[in-house]
């Protein structure tokens, strides 16, 4: 489980276009739990790939892209408080 951050500029004309790629990247592979916030369960090869991605995708001038590894236990070290609790993304999902 890896939590990824990400500050895209977007002051400039194309920073709203680098917002979307980057946006679309984490939603590929991951679950949005909050703006610009995504959790993911990832293998190393799949994390190494995502890096590419948004390396590609972003102004290593003017975004910052964060990576926390939370591990195996993950379940452990996130604690969620108040409106949006999340799901467990092992279990399966019912729509």
């Amino acid at each position: 489980m890896i939590l990824m951050t990400y500050d895209v500029d977007f002051t400039q004309t194309k920073g709203s276009k680098r917002l979307r790629k980057v946006a679309k990247i984490c939603e590929k592979y991951g679950v949005r739990v909050q703006n610009s916030v995504f959790e993911m369960i990832v293998d190393p090869a799949q994390l190494t790939q995502i890096k590419l991605l948004l390396k590609d995708a972003m102004d290593e001038d003017l975004d910052s892209i964060r990576i926390y590894r939370l591990g195996s236990k993950w379940e452990k070290k996130i604690e969620t408080l108040g409106a949006k609790k999340g799901f467990d993304q092992d279990e399966p999902l019912i729509l």
